[in-house]
């Protein structure tokens, strides 16, 4: 762990590594999007 807990027993906040995850998070749900858009027309063109 990065540190020592709280006294109310929580851990504090690594704000460099919540925002890595962050940023991964969204690059992923941008890169899915695109992906299911592109399956959608693709879909479209070709079954129509």
């Amino acid at each position: 762990m990065a540190s020592e807990p709280r006294l109310d027993g929580t851990a504090p906040m690594d704000y460099a590594e919540h925002e890595k995850t962050y940023d991964l998070f969204i690059s992923l749900t941008k890169w899915g999007s695109i992906s299911v858009i592109v399956i959608l027309v693709l879909m479209a063109y070709f079954l129509i």
